[in-house]
């Protein structure tokens, strides 16, 4: 008797895939940011990328079939996972910002990336994942990495290092706990909540912190657009992508958004921040491969 079908079904190709997409849209996203700081505060590009990005999200959700086919139903069985989720990605959308404002692209870029790491931490309590002395080492490896980065000690380090690092930690979160939803319930209905939720928090963190700036100009609109729609199309592929495969299958190739920050900055905003970002970034990026080796060999081996 042939054994029952997994209630999941893994496709690595297609999520890793869509992880990098993410990837891209994300650092489109920071390039916006960054050019838009200088005249808008990260609270209000929050709230702006948030009341823009619901429309990826709802003409996605639109587009599903098996939502469709269920009755187009809104309500969740469980909802307060994608509540906490969209609370927690306000936080971190404010702290990013607020980094990307204040260093360069490339440091907060290479900071953020280090939610890969927060990724194996929240797999085991909240996915049930094991994960190995091996692992572990590895992501002990690319943490190191990520504190050379930040720099404490250094004559230009500043505080303001930990913001895309508490952004990472709560990204990660918000990443591993869309794989804790129903098997049943379509990926773009759970970015859908998630993202009202963070669109209702980043308004009201807006209004609390001084309110809205009037637009300088037509240009600014589109910028504040393009931004929402990358972000709302980054965060949707992510989480479609984390419901595909297990999260460790996806965070190594979180760290080629590493190169990718750095040419970016430095076509954009003149930034070569070498010396800090190196040998720091190295060992990020070895601490990933690392672990995409281990579980290769794992699987070989099963």
């Amino acid at each position: 008797m042939a054994p029952p079908p997994s209630p999941r079904v893994n496709k690595v190709l297609p999520g890793v895939l869509l992880s990098l997409l993410a990837i891209l849209l994300f650092d489109l996203m920071g390039l916006v940011i960054k050019h838009l700081s200088t005249t808008y505060g990260a609270a209000e590009l929050s709230a702006w990328r948030n009341l823009f990005g619901l429309i990826p999200a709802s003409i996605a959700l639109w587009s599903t079939r098996s939502w469709h086919a269920g009755g187009r139903k809104l309500r969740l069985r469980q909802w307060q996972i994608p509540v906490i989720r969209g609370l927690a990605v306000t936080v971190a959308q404010f702290c990013f910002y607020l980094a990307l404002g204040r260093l360069a692209f490339a440091t907060a870029a290479t900071i953020s990336y280090s939610n890969a790491l927060f990724i194996l931490v929240y797999s085991v309590p909240l996915l049930g994942e094991r994960v190995g002395l091996f692992r572990w080492s590895a992501a002990l490896v690319g943490f190191a990495g990520v504190v050379m980065v930040m720099g404490p000690g250094r004559d230009s380090f500043t505080w303001e290092a930990l913001l895309p690092l508490i952004a990472a930690a709560l990204y990660a979160f918000a990443g591993v706990s869309s794989r804790m939803m129903d098997e049943d319930v379509p990926s773009p209905l759970i970015n859908l909540w998630s993202s009202s939720v963070s669109a209702i928090g980043a308004f009201t963190l807006a209004m609390t912190l001084g309110g809205f700036t009037a637009p300088a100009s037509l240009a600014d609109m589109g910028w504040i657009l393009l931004m929402g729609l990358c972000g709302g199309s980054a965060v949707l592929s992510m989480v479609v992508a984390y419901r595909m495969t297990e999260p460790g299958n996806l965070a190594p190739f979180a760290y080629l958004g590493i190169p990718t920050a750095f040419v970016l900055g430095w076509l954009f905003f003149g930034e070569s921040p070498f010396s800090d970002l190196f040998p720091g970034a190295i060992l990020i990026i070895a601490g990933g491969l690392m672990i995409l080796w281990r579980e290769r060999r794992i699987k070989r081996q099963t």
